[in-house]
């Protein structure tokens, strides 16, 4: 059994650093900046695929009620700003200071469940919020690249993955495996991006997208939602199988592997001061899982 979740974890972080790479490939090399588009062709797929798994019984989804449907459409919301601003961002921002950023929903999170529920917080916890914070406040200030845009857009994303965790830890309907949750999630981010994709100017900038006809362009969107889907797969086996805090040093060390094997893929631009900021985000992080250990069922 030992040996299956640690096969299980393996899987997850191949697959989700493989994602990332080819996200950031299709968003930075290719420069397809259309979020509403390649999101929306993204969810499409995830959405699809995760249907047609369901109907040939590889994967468990009951019918969804309208009601539990209704519930969950504030998460659904906070996928859809996730998910688009975080493309948005992941454009304009190298891989280890996006998750840099990211961290800092953690910051977000404790904020929410502290007005909610005004629970003591232990002083380790505080001190690795308080590093995710001040570095991602600092990273700005020293990227050697710093685009202002992408780190308006990062804010939204981690806001949106911030409130969107407090939401699915607490809030998300019993009713609702993960997987009939994300099937929602999906169809919900595909009507409102296919709705969107006219209005924004993305639909007529993809067409005359320079690589539009280029084969590493197809293959890349196809890659993208495929990979998209099986990451989806792939957390839902991890975290059924192990509690959460062994899913979050899962996930930890899947972002370290992103991060260090991100300079050899994509040209990138760190000094000492940003390199810096990265490593106390993921210090802080890292002190944030040990100071959770045993507190969740």
């Amino acid at each position: 059994m030992q040996w299956r979740r640690h096969v299980s974890g393996l899987v997850f972080g191949s697959v989700f650093v493989v994602s990332y790479f080819t996200n950031k490939f299709v968003l930075s090399v290719l420069n397809f900046t259309y979020p509403t588009l390649f999101q929306g062709w993204q969810t499409l797929i995830g959405a699809v695929l995760l249907l047609l798994s369901g109907k040939l019984g590889w994967v468990e989804m009951r019918g969804i009620s309208r009601s539990a449907a209704v519930s969950c459409l504030p998460g659904s919301v906070l996928f859809l700003g996730n998910i688009y601003a975080g493309s948005r961002a992941l454009s304009h921002i190298d891989i280890p200071f996006f998750f840099t950023l990211q961290n800092s929903s953690h910051v977000v999170s404790y904020f929410i469940l502290k007005v909610l529920q005004r629970e003591k917080t232990r002083r380790l916890k505080l001190i690795s919020i308080a590093l995710m914070l001040l570095s991602a406040v600092s990273l700005p200030f020293h990227d050697p690249q710093s685009d202002r845009s992408g780190y308006l857009w990062a804010v939204g994303h981690l806001l949106c993955v911030g409130a969107y965790r407090v939401f699915q830890v607490h809030y998300k309907s019993s009713n609702l495996s993960d997987l009939e949750q994300q099937c929602i999630n999906y169809l919900f981010s595909v009507l409102l991006l296919a709705a969107a994709a006219h209005p924004t100017g993305d639909l007529s900038g993809a067409l005359a997208f320079p690589s539009l006809r280029s084969y590493m362009f197809h293959c890349g969107c196809c890659a993208s939602a495929l990979l998209g889907f099986l990451l989806l797969l792939a957390t839902v086996r991890l975290k059924s199988g192990l509690s959460l805090e062994h899913f979050g040093a899962w996930m930890f060390l899947s972002k370290v592997a992103a991060m260090s094997l991100s300079p050899f893929f994509f040209n990138m631009d760190v000094n000492a001061a940003s390199l810096a900021c990265v490593i106390f985000s993921h210090v802080g992080e890292a002190l944030l899982l040990y100071s959770e250990r045993g507190s969740h069922p």
